[in-house]
């Protein structure tokens, strides 16, 4: 059974940073895409970025690229999403997709809320 599980959401001001976790079980994570996507408010699912299995091929959203980074450790069936100068709008819930977007298996998410 599939199972993924984040962490590292809170509050932070605009400008500060968070790393997002997101360990994976029950399926061989280091053969497989990962991504993460989040869901502002009242939106739907937006894709923010995507790692291949061995980490060799990295995209990002327009909206977060520069400020986002994210990786992977096979070893410990994590997947890793640091986020930097954070702003409002990237307030959301972040989730980890095993696969690519569109994919519905997903965790339960993490809350990320940027404010003053």
């Amino acid at each position: 059974q599939v199972q993924l599980v984040e962490s590292g959401g809170g509050l932070v001001q605009p400008g500060g940073a968070l790393r997002l976790s997101c360990v994976a079980s029950g399926f061989p994570f280091r053969f497989w895409k990962m991504t993460w996507v989040r869901q502002a408010p009242g939106k739907g699912l937006e894709w923010v970025s995507s790692i291949t299995n061995g980490g060799g091929s990295i995209t990002y959203a327009d909206s977060v690229k520069g400020r986002f980074t994210i990786s992977r450790d096979n070893a410990k069936n994590t997947l890793y999403l640091q986020i930097n100068s954070l702003k409002p709008e990237d307030t959301a819930v972040y989730y980890c997709v095993k696969g690519r977007f569109g994919s519905t298996e997903k965790g339960q998410g993490t809350q990320v809320t940027v404010s003053s």
